[in-house]
């Protein structure tokens, strides 16, 4: 049985029916591309407002906070976010051949990293992983139609789980960072990873939670990777749910930071 992939696109007007995560504001311009992995339907919704400016990825449906600060930022801006929306969980859940698969979307930038996320739930199928790596160049094409300059994306966590400390020696991700700075007067739960020496410094200087990613990260198949691989300049924002002020307050200072740092990749994306 062959997988299925279906493709749908609409412009200029709000697809009512999936979009979930408001508010919706007067002059934001809405474009959706519809998916369908195996029976989940996915839609990567694009709302966009004004001037082009910032382009904003969020992969987990249940990570609102992340979006709704977005929307205050290019409300007031201009920019634009691209919300995957796939029924407000974390992790892509579908049948296939009468068998339930299971993968976190931010695992499916390398064939290797689809695999242990695949894994990780059940078992990996020739099938399944082809069809993840089809939906993963469609979101990087969403995202920047194939000529990245960089990626901002929007993350959310819960209090007391992942956080700054977690890359700290003798816990989880600890092989993950080449460089930490921690503000002890944040909240350990609210940070941002980059994956660029040249913005790292930048926001050390602003004094916030930041994170370097390592150059010999493990290949999890996650975005940051992928653009460490590939020279990308990556953006995380990770905060709380619930964090909205100081997930738009972190948002703010990374943008200041990319755009001062790199104003020639931040204009190229613009045209």
């Amino acid at each position: 049985m062959k997988y299925i992939l279906l493709i749908l696109f609409c412009f200029g007007f709000i697809f009512t029916a999936k979009a979930q995560h408001p508010p919706i504001f007067e002059g934001l311009q809405i474009d959706s591309t519809n998916l369908f992995l195996q029976d989940l339907p996915i839609n990567l919704v694009k709302y966009s407002y004004r001037e082009p400016n910032i382009n904003f990825l969020s992969i987990h449906d249940n990570e609102d906070t992340g979006v709704k600060a977005a929307f205050e930022f290019i409300r007031y801006s201009g920019g634009s976010i691209i919300d995957c929306q796939y029924g407000s969980a974390r992790n892509f859940q579908f049948l296939y051949n009468e068998e339930e698969f299971q993968t976190d979307p931010n695992s499916i930038y390398s064939k290797s990293g689809i695999i242990k996320g695949l894994e990780k739930y059940g078992r990996a199928d020739v099938e399944v992983v082809k069809q993840l790596e089809e939906l993963s160049n469609t979101i990087l094409k969403k995202y920047s139609e194939n000529n990245p300059a960089y990626f901002f994306t929007l993350h959310n966590n819960a209090d007391g789980g992942f956080g700054i400390s977690s890359y700290l020696k003798g816990y989880e991700l600890e092989g993950y960072a080449d460089s930490l700075h921690i503000n002890f007067q944040m909240d350990n739960d609210d940070l941002i990873l980059v994956t660029d020496l040249a913005l790292f410094n930048h926001l050390k200087i602003e004094n916030v939670n930041v994170v370097l990613q390592s150059i010999s990260a493990p290949d999890d198949g996650s975005l940051s990777v992928y653009s460490m691989k590939k020279n990308i300049p990556y953006i995380n924002v990770e905060v709380q749910h619930g964090h909205f002020d100081e997930n738009l307050r972190l948002i703010e200072i990374s943008t200041k930071a990319l755009l001062q740092i790199y104003p020639e990749l931040t204009q190229a994306s613009l045209r």
